[in-house]
């Protein structure tokens, strides 16, 4: 598949979104706007001296105004093209008036405090129900209604003047630090992924790991994971992640063999661990720099053990599903050449080592802009080496072009679940709701920490449903990530631990959208494709329970042989779980075999010498058993 065939597909995948179609002058004039937005998400990083306050006003605003052109109220109706309902015209403009209000009289409003008049109340409040109706049309209900909820419940303790004076035009609520942390890095790292994608990248990410793992045992399944893992490092989204990875990888997984339940469930595992992958982690890595108080650098290095972690158990997992059924790998002979396909595109490879280098150098700030111009460059680079370099250039200008178009419509759909997200978050500062929540677990918990861990977990999880990854965090790290710090957890494992299991909501039933996409691709059941899924991200319940319990695995407070020895307890008790709950290794396990070695893999969780010796030698004997047995059985063959 070639750069346009990806482009293409990528493009299919917009309007699979529901989003309305212009053609002609109309089409012209939003992507100007489009582009104009991108570049000015450029310029109030880079260049605005403006108040923070007036900035983030202007960018929720104008996003809002955006969706309501953008986004029909029904995602299954159809309307005419080029056609936009005077009731969303409406919409758009008095939710963007509202924001301007703020923006053009933020000295005078800030002076009054928290003893607004009427009339700025009544446009807090129309400002706050339209931006509410605006995420409901990007991201969905869940998101939507936990808000409502939590608002809801700070006005049982609280005036509503009050809320809506803190939600709307304080620096707690919708221009709030979910906001702050999108405008900064967020946007500008969502625009540099879109300049990625459209230079091809995705497609050489899928390449490559074709010849890596193509023609081994299960071929397929494994590309599937080796190419979400890659492109999950540029990703923002799962089910962005899972639709344009699977789109390749699920047929072929198909074809291969696998069931159309497993094939999607391995996609959207593997796209949803995406969002644990530095350096972009989701864009949530960006907000965690808020909540922690950490440098962005420091984050990532350590998120990158855990995150590999978790794709190895993804990857024992399909290779003993494909032993289990006999599948072979694709021919050789259909595969490219790693050399062959390194040696064609490497240079893709380039942004991401510099956007790396500028990160751990800790400038932020330059990281993503000089990675982008990069970017831009490179997009001149192609096979035909007989172009002009006026085409070269043209070239380069479309695509910029393109990505900025594109770059601006996926800020719109994080954005506004970041500004909603605000005001789950002022609810709870003003209210204190989030110390009741600590407050009852803790009680439950009697001070036992796997217990208040595992009461977190559940809570994430039903928290995070349909939630989006950066919203998502924001929900996690006000709720649940005290409970655990309360309870003397290292800050950033348990901000790690709440984001893993916010994260695994993409693909834990009832809501599981990540395993939804993979199923609409794989023509199978939603229900049994988030089933499988997430008995495949095993790894993503055992892992932060690891790194809870032992934050060596983050790299904090340990030495080079408590890693490696963390690694190695680790991947022995992944491939336990993982064995026991696929039931093959050399040939398939009994009931109580699988549970004995479920079990031994489990023991590894607990840090401790006499918990880790206890596991190895549970799975090590279940191995070594189970090759007995394989072996008696090609004898008497």
């Amino acid at each position: 598949m070639n750069k346009k065939e990806h482009t293409d597909i990528l493009d299919k995948i917009e309007n699979n979104a529901k989003t309305r179609e212009f053609t002609g002058i109309p089409y012209l004039v939003l992507k100007i706007l489009f582009v104009a937005f991108s570049l000015f998400c450029i310029f109030i990083v880079r260049f605005s001296t403006a108040d923070t306050r007036v900035i983030r006003a202007l960018f929720v605003g104008f996003m809002v105004f955006f969706v309501y052109i953008l986004y029909p109220i029904k995602k299954h109706k159809s309307y005419k093209v080029n056609y936009i309902p005077w009731y969303d015209m409406i919409l758009g403009v008095v939710g963007l008036v509202c924001y301007l209000n703020f923006a053009i009289n933020s000295d005078k409003i800030i002076k009054m405090g928290i003893i607004l008049p009427q009339y700025l109340i009544i446009l807090g409040i129309v400002g706050l129900i339209i931006t509410l109706e605006a995420c409901r049309r990007v991201t969905g209900l869940p998101i939507v209604i936990v808000s409502i909820v939590f608002i809801v419940l700070s006005l049982t303790k609280s005036s509503l003047k009050l809320i809506i004076a803190n939600l709307f035009y304080t620096t707690q609520g919708l221009i709030g630090t979910p906001i702050s942390a999108c405008i900064n890095y967020i946007a500008m790292f969502i625009i540099f992924g879109s300049f990625l994608e459209r230079t091809g990248v995705s497609n050489f990410f899928i390449e490559l790991a074709n010849s890596i793992a193509g023609s081994s045992i299960g071929g397929p399944a494994k590309v599937s994971v080796i190419s979400s893992a890659l492109c999950g490092m540029v990703s923002g989204s799962s089910v962005g992640n899972t639709v344009t990875t699977g789109a390749i990888t699920i047929p072929l997984m198909k074809k291969n063999g696998y069931k159309p339940e497993f094939a999607g469930a391995v996609e959207a595992a593997a796209s949803t661990g995406g969002q644990i992958m530095p350096p972009i982690m989701g864009a949530a890595a960006f907000l965690m720099i808020e909540y922690t108080n950490c440098e962005y650098s420091y984050i990532a290095l350590r998120a990158c053990l855990p995150a590999l972690l978790y794709f190895a158990g993804i990857f024992i997992s399909v290779h003993l599903e494909a032993k289990k059924l006999k599948l072979k790998g694709i021919p050789k002979e259909n595969l490219p050449k790693f050399s062959d396909v390194f040696l064609r595109s490497w240079y893709l490879l380039l942004p991401l080592v510099v956007l790396t280098i500028l990160i751990i150098k800790n400038t932020m700030s330059n990281a993503a802009l000089v990675a982008i111009g990069l970017t831009m460059v490179l997009s001149m680079i192609d096979d035909y080496k007989s172009k002009t370099i006026y085409e070269k250039f043209s070239k380069m200008i479309n695509t910029s072009i393109s990505a900025l178009e594109n770059g601006a419509k996926s800020i719109l759909s994080v954005g506004i679940a970041c500004a909603v997200a605000g005001t789950i978050a002022g609810s709870i500062t003003t209210t204190g709701m989030g110390l009741q929540l600590t407050s009852s677990i803790a009680t439950i918990a009697h001070g036992q920490i796997l217990i208040a861990m595992f009461l977190t977990m559940i809570t994430c999880i039903i928290l995070g449903m349909g939630v989006p990854t950066t919203a998502n965090y924001v929900i996690m790290a006000t709720t649940c990530a005290p409970i655990l710090t309360n309870m003397g957890m290292e800050v950033l494992a348990a901000h790690m631990f709440v984001f893993y299991f916010g994260i695994v909501a993409d693909i834990t039933p009832p809501v599981a959208l990540a395993a939804y996409a993979g199923s609409a691709i794989a023509n199978a059941s939603p229900i049994k494709t988030a089933i499988n899924a997430t008995l495949l991200a095993i790894a993503a319940f055992i892992i932060p329970y690891v790194f809870g319990l032992s934050p060596a695995m983050l790299f904090i407070d340990t030495t080079p042989v408590e890693v490696i020895l963390i690694i190695i307890t680790s991947l022995v008790g992944i491939f336990g779980v993982s064995s026991g709950i696929i039931g093959y290794i050399n040939k398939e396990l009994s009931i109580i075999g699988r549970i004995i070695i479920i079990l031994g893999g489990l023991m590894l969780i607990f840090p401790g010498l006499l918990t880790d010796l206890i596991g190895i030698v549970i799975v090590a004997t279940s191995v070594f058993i189970n090759t007995m047995k394989t072996e008696k059985n090609i004898i008497k063959e």
